[in-house]
């Protein structure tokens, strides 16, 4: 039997890797404003063919060296089962953990990421989630409890699964507590669907821990999961069945260097904002727009929403209203809905997103940057650090 033959190898640095992706991408955007100046010539048949040969090849291209820049999900999975089962003996409990997926490769810089949300995901699974031995005999379970972590991919994206056969979350005291934290209206209260009372356990400083311990319970974390990850253009969902435990998913991108986004105009600049954050766009007439309190609010379905100048946060100088209309961008700022006021819009466009300049690298509201096909550099913003 002739023994296998191995595939050969070549070690790269990272920070190689990442110039040669800086590189593609600024073929990218040559190829794209090539095209755009053409205007006219691309009537002429073989040009036109010619263009997109050329599109072809450099999509080609960028999909070789994003495979360059993946790494499996193993590399942050493969030691939380040993970090469960620590959890679990300084609780008193037991616990054994299963890993699927975790061969599924994504980009570097989302994984590098994504180990202290699943880590603290982890520690709620075994510290909130699941109960005693004596707890789970009681209820006709196994004295060992069970965390499986799944990972798929569907289309661009990968989810991640952090599920527990536990006691599941009290909703009930969820409703109590974001009541009391002035969250959510009491009349409102009985009304909402178990998935938006469960939602609240993102919002900042909301336990459902009876008890601070040294795992988890000081009220924060969940919120930071849902900023980490939604910063990456990805979301958090969570479903909950009380005494059959709760299911946690992450869904991030496969890569960071190319996002769908919304460009915007606020005054003689347009800016980038990801397209997972924008829930929808819509223009109200100016009248409806009114201040009280020193804080503007408008109508929206019926309900009053806070409106803030997009132009104020990032400092820049607003047009103001240019007719009988407002633009509106709608979105979520810390758990609430808000309306983001803007000079106009400019559609949605896939963007290569470069690293901020290091002279701008500390400004956290900057996730990244990009150049349009007019040769125009536009930032592309992260709505969890708006003001």
């Amino acid at each position: 039997m002739e023994p296998p033959v191995l595939a050969s190898t070549v070690r790269v640095r990272t920070d190689t890797l990442d110039r040669f992706l800086g590189a593609v991408g600024e073929v990218i955007l040559s190829s794209s404003q090539l095209r755009s100046a053409a205007g006219q010539q691309e009537q002429n048949a073989e040009v036109a063919a010619g263009f997109d040969r050329v599109d072809r090849r450099v999509a080609e291209l960028q999909r070789r060296v994003l495979d360059l820049r993946t790494t499996p999900l193993a590399r942050v999975m493969d030691t939380l089962p040993r970090t469960a089962r620590q959890i679990a003996g300084r609780l008193g409990k037991r616990v054994e953990v299963d890993l699927l997926g975790s061969e599924i490769e994504l980009d570097r810089s989302i994984l590098d990421r994504l180990g202290e949300p699943l880590l603290h995901m982890l520690r709620n699974a075994v510290d909130h989630g699941l109960e005693t031995p004596e707890e789970r005999r009681a209820a006709g379970k196994d004295e060992v409890g069970r965390v499986v972590i799944e990972a798929r991919r569907k289309k661009d994206h990968i989810l991640i699964d952090v599920h527990d056969d536990g006691r599941g979350i009290d909703l009930d005291s969820v409703r109590r507590r974001a009541v009391a934290a002035g969250l959510l209206h009491a009349d409102l209260a009985d009304d909402l669907p178990p998935t938006e009372i469960a939602g609240f356990i993102f919002r900042p400083g909301l336990s459902t821990a009876e008890q601070v311990s040294d795992v988890s319970g000081r009220g924060v974390g969940m919120d930071a999961v849902k900023a980490t990850i939604e910063s990456l253009g990805g979301s958090v969902e969570i479903r909950t069945e009380w005494g059959r435990g709760t299911t946690t998913t992450l869904v991030v991108p496969i890569t960071a260097a190319v996002q769908r986004v919304l460009i915007v105009g606020v005054g003689k600049e347009r800016i980038a904002l990801p397209i997972t954050k924008v829930e929808r766009i819509l223009e109200v007439p100016a009248e409806t727009v009114e201040e009280a309190g020193g804080e503007t609010f408008t109508l929206v379905d019926g309900d009053p929403v806070l409106v803030l100048g997009l132009a104020d946060s990032v400092m820049l100088q607003s047009n103001g209203p240019s007719g009988e209309t407002v633009p509106l961008v709608m979105t979520q700022l810390r758990g609430e809905r808000v309306a983001l006021r803007v000079d106009r819009f400019g559609g949605q466009q896939e963007i290569y997103v470069k690293p901020v300049p290091e002279l701008l690298a500390k400004v956290r509201l900057l996730a990244g940057l990009t150049v349009l096909e007019d040769g125009s550099p536009v930032f592309l913003l992260d709505l969890n650090h708006l003001a």
